[in-house]
């Protein structure tokens, strides 16, 4: 509860400071942690990929309208396919990808950048 709370004033309008702009996309980087290998994936807002036992789908990505390349606000839903429910539902946000990040043994998931072209 208390991370929706922290994410909801980061998103606001005055705690952000600036105006938000809806990116058509998003850069994610993934990593397996057993194996050590990373990819990176850039998908379009609705769009998913597979990787692994992961689905990751990209349901939004705003970034700040006066400085796109400053960070990156998305939200993901991410599933394993062993898991019935998402693993993962929420934002993440580039610039502080611990506040809200997936908990997962085996995957990590983070935000790169939003894709503003």
């Amino acid at each position: 509860m208390i991370k929706a709370a922290v994410v909801l004033v980061a998103l606001s309008g005055a705690a952000w400071g600036q105006e938000g702009t809806q990116a058509p996309g998003g850069l994610l980087r993934w990593l397996d942690k057993l194996s050590g290998e990373t990819a990176d994936v850039e998908l379009s807002r609705g769009q998913s990929a597979a990787w692994g036992r992961l689905t990751i789908q990209l349901d939004d990505c705003l970034y700040p309208s006066d400085d796109p390349s400053s960070d990156a606000f998305a939200h993901l839903t991410i599933r394993d396919s062993l898991v019935q429910d998402p693993v993962f539902s929420g934002w993440m946000i580039a610039s502080s990808p611990a506040l809200s990040a997936l908990d997962h043994v085996r995957y990590d998931v983070w935000v790169l950048r939003c894709v503003t072209e």
